[in-house]
């Protein structure tokens, strides 16, 4: 059976994927949602990350990102077994010291059930406020990832020793309940590809159509495999939007709709091509349709994925 997880609402707010609903909404109905999606089966909420939107992209992208450590701590302590996917932290902004001490302790406060997803960014004013080079942004998350695999292990304290970051003999605790925190890689550039094949338990793919994956499934597994890397890897896909049911409104032209059923046959062809878990989102103007939504398709759809 494939898996199924989704993107949290009102948590980020960009015109591409943002129902008017949310621009009122807030933690109740963050919290709402969440728990409607563990009531459903889901096997993660996520949340996004950026710290700051230009004013030339403000328009398009919103100012409204909220942290996600915060986000998804708030909603570790509302849900009990779902699991919590940052998609994706931008690591490359923060010192991976800094990045390991928040996500440990969330993993810690929730028992377990961090998911790091991260990526390269794509904002370059965020790198310039913050003294960074926009252009390394690729190089920097090469080493982070690197830098977080020893600062998120069992070792009290770790070691790393690379071109930007240096650090041993410092301590971190409390330690992540897990003892392999799961890390996977956003983005559906080559490089992002080969990091998610070489570097990654897991690929979040950014919206490919669906012609695309399998191209990149395929170069995902020749990359590993020459590598001589044996570890599976957890292969995402976000699927187009869906509304469970024939709507009575303009849900747009991509969105997927119709029985369950149907919905579930649509999906299926995900898993035929190799993916391991999607990431769903549903067309809604409310928050009760959505979570209505979300607890349709775990009742009705999932059952036949």
């Amino acid at each position: 059976m494939i898996e199924y997880g989704i993107q949290l609402p009102v948590q980020s707010q960009s015109t591409l994927y943002t129902e008017p609903w949310e621009a009122a909404a807030g933690p109740d109905d963050l919290v709402a949602v969440a728990r409607a999606a563990e009531s459903a089966g889901f096997g993660y909420v996520a949340s996004c990350d950026h710290v700051a939107i230009p004013r030339r992209l403000a328009p398009a992208m919103s100012t409204v990102w909220y942290d996600p450590v915060a986000t998804l701590a708030y909603l570790a302590a509302a849900t009990e077994d779902i699991r919590l996917l940052s998609h994706v932290a931008v690591v490359g902004l923060r010192h991976p010291l800094l990045t390991a001490k928040q996500y440990a302790t969330l993993d810690h406060l929730s028992n377990g059930r961090l998911i790091l997803g991260v990526g390269a960014g794509h904002v370059a004013e965020e790198f310039a406020a913050l003294g960074l080079d926009f252009r390394q942004r690729g190089a920097l998350l090469d080493e982070c990832v690197d830098a977080l695999r020893a600062a998120l292990g069992p070792e009290e304290f770790p070691e790393h020793h690379g071109k930007f970051y240096d650090f041993q003999g410092l301590g971190q605790r409390p330690r992540p309940a897990q003892p392999h925190v799961p890390v996977w890689v956003g983005g559906s550039s080559p490089a992002a590809v080969r990091r998610a094949a070489l570097k990654g338990d897991g690929w979040l793919p950014q919206g490919d159509p669906r012609d695309r994956l399998p191209a990149q499934i395929a170069e995902l597994t020749r990359l590993r495999e020459e590598a001589g890397i044996g570890e599976p890897l957890t292969v995402g896909a976000i699927a187009e939007p869906l509304y469970i049911g024939r709507p009575g409104w303009d849900v747009g032209r991509r969105t997927l709709t119709g029985t369950a059923e149907e919905l579930a046959e649509s999906l299926r062809a995900y898993r035929a091509m190799g993916v391991h878990q999607i990431q769903v989102r549903f067309r809604s103007r409310a928050r009760t349709e959505l979570t209505d939504q979300i607890a349709a398709f775990g009742a009705e759809v999932a059952p036949h994925l």
